[in-house]
Formats: C-alpha cells, structure tokens, sequence
C-alpha cells in the first residue's frame, strides 16, 4: 500500500509552525504527567502530586537534551564533530530514545537529591508512565515517514516516499505497540500488585529490560541508518544499545528489595 499522505505539519500561522511530532512529544509529556500523579497515590511511594508537576520540567529538559546529544553522540559522531553548529538544530530532526533515556535518569537523579526522594521510587512511577510518550513517539515517525522498515512482501507493507518504490515494514507501529502499548499493559499489571510495588526497582527494572527486549525485536524489522547501516553479525546499533538495558533491568529486578512503609 502506499504511504498515506499526512502532512507533518499541522497548521501554520506565520513563523508559528506545530508539528506532529511536536505534538507527540506534548501529548506523550501531558498523559504521562498525569498517569504519575494516579501511580503515587497508594503507598509506599512518599511523592506528592506537586513533585511530579515540577518533576515534568526537569523531564522535559531531559529529553531534549539528552535525546539530541544522544543522537549526536551515538549515531552521527563524526559529522556533528565537523559541523558543531548544527548540534543545536533539532528542527531539523535527530533525536535518540536512548540520550533522552540517559537524560531523564540524570534529571530524576538530581531531582530526587534535592527533594531527598527515594530514587528508585521516582523511577518506578517514571518507568511505569514512559511507555505512553514512547508510543505517541513512533507514532508521530510513522506520520514523519522516517525510521522506515526494511523491504518486505507482506501484504501490509508501506511504500513510503523516503525507501524508494518497494513496499516496507511500517516498523515504527511495530515499535509503538511493542514499546508503547505492550510494556505500556505489562507494568500497569505489574504495578497493581502490592507486593511488587513494595520492592523499589523492579518496575524500572522491568521497564529496562521490557524495552530492550522490544527494541532489539523491532530491529530486525527496522531499517539500519545509512551512515551506519548493519554492525557485526548483521545487528544495528539500536540493538546494542539495548543489550545494556537488558542487563541493567535483570540486575535490578535480581536486587529490588522491599521497601518499608512510613
């Protein structure tokens, strides 16, 4: 089938441009900001409602910040290396989920240190609530036509105007139900036992290695970047930036203790 013809741009008013994916980006901030204020209600978690509002802000920065560095670092090193002026274009597109992973972590971090929260308890309420940004994400680069799949015969393939005139995977709504509304269900469950809550870690844990998982699947469907293309054994580099995930979720799955009530 060919690519449905979606404007990535929702309406401009003058120098005033909204975008999908901008959009995306707000949708995903606003339902998870409120998903974390109705996961902080019942115990254990010592989180008020007002620090997850400002908590957003500190997120936001996060994502921005550690998304486009992540991508600058991981993905196209040498190229920002010989143009340091376009680092800060991210208009012009190149964000990667595993900077902006990074930098939510740093912002919790910090953000907890100076509320003199539990870490591990933030980061549950945040791994619980990152799915929903994650799925209005790919969402918005399906509309974007970018982050295309790889060519293939299914009958639901997309010939999308970026991958030339063969049919491809639409592998960003792979990962928008994998990465979004799949880990998205596996830790609301999670969540509703007691017993789990009370063990600090194990849904950040669970949403790591969650992640990882779904990631590394949806690479096989997803194609490589050009400047990269395929890594050793036929891998991408989305696949082995989610190999430490993987680990780090079991690791800290292995070691969530319980955590007394106050």
């Amino acid at each position: 089938m060919n690519f449905p013809d979606i404007d990535p741009v929702i309406f401009s008013i003058g120098p005033i441009v909204l975008r999908w994916y901008a959009l995306a980006y707000m949708l995903g901030l606003i339902f998870a900001w409120n998903y974390m204020k109705v996961l902080i209600k019942p115990t254990p978690y010592q989180i008020k409602p007002l620090d997850i509002d400002d908590f957003i802000f500190w997120a936001t920065i996060g994502v921005i910040v550690g998304g486009r560095l992540g991508y600058v670092l991981f993905y196209k090193p040498d190229y920002y290396l010989s143009n340091p002026s376009e680092i800060l274009a991210v208009w012009q597109g190149g964000m990667s989920f595993h900077g902006g992973f990074i930098g939510v972590i740093t912002a919790a971090y910090l953000f907890s240190r100076k509320r003199q929260l539990s870490v591990l308890h933030l980061a549950d309420v945040i791994a619980c609530a990152s799915p929903i940004g994650l799925f209005f994400g790919r969402i918005a680069n399906f509309i974007n036509a970018e982050l295309i799949g790889r060519p293939t015969d299914v009958s639901w393939g997309v010939i999308f105007p970026t991958g030339g005139p063969v049919p491809r995977h639409p592998s960003q709504l792979y990962e928008a139900v994998l990465e979004g509304l799949l880990l998205f269900v596996v830790l609301f469950i999670l969540s509703r036992s007691p017993l789990i809550r009370e063990r600090s870690g194990f849904l950040t844990g669970a949403f790591f290695a969650g992640y990882g998982v779904a990631r590394i699947a949806a690479e096989f469907f997803r194609q490589p970047d050009v400047h990269l293309g395929f890594l050793s054994f036929g891998t991408t580099m989305g696949q082995w930036l989610s190999l430490p995930m993987v680990a780090i979720g079991l690791f800290l799955i292995y070691r969530s203790t319980p955590t007394p009530v106050k």
